[in-house]
């Protein structure tokens, strides 16, 4: 074959591989997030995408049932996301079968919704960042929004072929410890603790909102603590405020980011949402303390701010 035969047939042949690569399907990718929050309208517009994966970590038994968004997977927060016998965070072994079996890939598009404000999915968000999960993302507005909207919803449980989601590191910098809570209180390091309760908690007039089973024997705040009530968040239809109005909340009371943050609440589910605005929508450095005042306010020998003078078992 001449050269010129040879320059001729090799330019077909590449013409011809091109249009077999156009006409084949390209393989199928995650959307990407508008952001770390995303609209109702959003969501509803990719139900249907498999890359596309949406959980919902409630609080009331049985609201799941009831009806949930097409296609989510429940996530029980006191069963799932927590280890049952000892107090601590569900274990990375545990946390990829969950997430495994609920169809999720290392490159699937989380969306986690739920009752109360997304006080639970905030927590649901925070495991799977802790446990190096990212393209995670709450819906705004959460079960109620969606709701309200009148949008669709199901009874039919969701199965999903087995996913491949590994815990590859665990990102311990965005959980606290009493230890690291001490510090900052006791001034061996730098950092801004908020206590995201109501007032009434925060000042010592409540021990914990009415009806709640965890207790704690003090009542009172952690030392040098902002009160910074977590609805304060929120619109009154659940939706987040903007990013401006956010980030004049907290400059009003000093907390501009320019120090380590440290959040916490009694449980630890409502500082969930705080960790989760001061975190993905500020932009700050903050961890979660999920002991928050359940563990700091029975611990012996620790520092109590208490301006109602409250005692335990006082009459």
């Amino acid at each position: 074959m001449s050269a010129l035969r040879k320059i001729a047939f090799t330019a077909l042949l590449l013409a011809a591989l091109g249009a077999l690569a156009a006409a084949a399907p390209a393989a199928a990718q995650p959307p990407a997030l508008e952001s770390v929050v995303v609209s109702a309208d959003w969501l509803e517009a990719r139900l249907d995408d498999p890359n596309v994966r949406v959980i919902e970590v409630s609080v009331i038994p049985g609201v799941f049932e009831r009806g949930h968004i097409p296609g989510a997977v429940n996530f029980v927060w006191h069963t799932d996301f927590v280890d049952t016998v000892r107090r601590d965070i569900v274990s990375a072994d545990r946390f990829e079968e969950l997430a495994r079996a609920a169809g999720i890939n290392q490159d699937t598009a989380v969306i986690l919704y739920g009752d109360h404000n997304n006080w639970f999915a905030a927590w649901g968000a925070w495991i799977f960042n802790l446990y190096g999960f990212n393209n995670v993302a709450l819906l705004d507005g959460g079960r109620v929004k969606w709701e309200a909207d009148g949008r669709a919803l199901s009874t039919r449980p969701a199965s999903y072929p087995t996913g491949n989601f590994t815990v590859t590191n665990t990102a311990a910098n965005l959980r606290a410890r009493l230890s690291d809570v001490l510090a900052v209180v006791e001034g061996g390091a730098p950092g801004t603790l908020v206590d995201i309760r109501s007032v009434a908690e925060y000042r010592g007039e409540i021990f914990a909102p009415e009806g709640v089973q965890e207790l704690a024997v003090r009542a009172g705040h952690i030392p040098g603590a902002i009160n910074v009530p977590w609805g304060q968040n929120v619109r009154e239809d659940g939706t987040f405020k903007s990013v401006d109005e956010l980030r004049q909340l907290y400059a009003d009371l000093g907390i501009d980011g320019s120090r380590p943050i440290i959040t916490y609440c009694r449980i630890g589910e409502r500082a969930a949402l705080t960790w989760f605005v001061l975190k993905h929508l500020l932009g700050y450095n903050v961890a979660l303390y999920d002991g928050s005042w359940t563990e700091y306010g029975n611990t012996v020998g620790v520092p109590i701010e208490n301006p109602a003078g409250t005692v335990w078992g006082g009459r």
